[in-house]
């Protein structure tokens, strides 16, 4: 069985599946439906996306907007990240808050992550990521948070990152609550 814990922000949970060392390595239940719905989260996971990056890579933070909202059920396979999600869901009293977690292979977390926040990682080894998403990605439907918005204050705990130009163009907290009309 798993070791399910609330964070800071409603909605989001961190996951620690039970594992199992022995002289051979180890084995452990990646994922199971009945974990989340035990915590009322009832998800069709319809997509499963894979990147590996280098270290110093900060990727994010991105999200979907409806009609294509998705949640995430995030892990490491290899390496360790530093996994961050801000939220963006309308009229929450933790909007523009963030919850932060390192996520590795001596851990083996994961996150759920619910519809209605950003996503994003900073890589502080060279890793292998992947996640479970609720609906398929749509390009316009895709948005995103300016990584380094200062109104954040997140220490991606990274020196002189590895960015990809359109994460350095999205348009930061406070003008995405201006056009979105308050959020998600």
């Amino acid at each position: 069985m798993a070791e399910i814990c609330k964070t800071s922000l409603p909605g989001v949970l961190e996951i620690f599946p039970k594992v199992f060392n022995d002289q051979r390595g180890y084995f452990f239940e990646s994922f199971r439906a009945d974990w989340l719905e035990k915590e009322n989260v009832f998800e069709t996971w319809v997509q499963d996306n894979q990147s590996y990056s280098q270290k110093g890579t900060v990727r994010g933070l991105h999200f979907q907007r409806e009609p294509f909202a998705q949640a995430k059920l995030v892990r490491v396979i290899q390496g360790k990240v530093l996994d961050v999600v801000v939220d963006l869901r309308k009229d929450s009293e933790t909007f523009g808050s963030y919850y932060s977690t390192i996520m590795d292979t001596e851990k083996h977390n994961l996150l759920y992550v619910p519809k209605g926040f950003a996503h994003g990682f900073s890589v502080l080894e060279d890793a292998i990521f992947v996640y479970k998403c609720s609906n398929y990605y749509d390009k316009e439907s895709e948005g995103g948070i300016l990584w380094n918005d200062p109104s954040l204050q997140i220490d991606w705990m990274v020196n002189d990152p590895i960015i990809s130009e359109k994460d350095t163009k999205w348009q930061s907290l406070e003008e995405f609550k201006v056009t979105s009309e308050g959020g998600l």
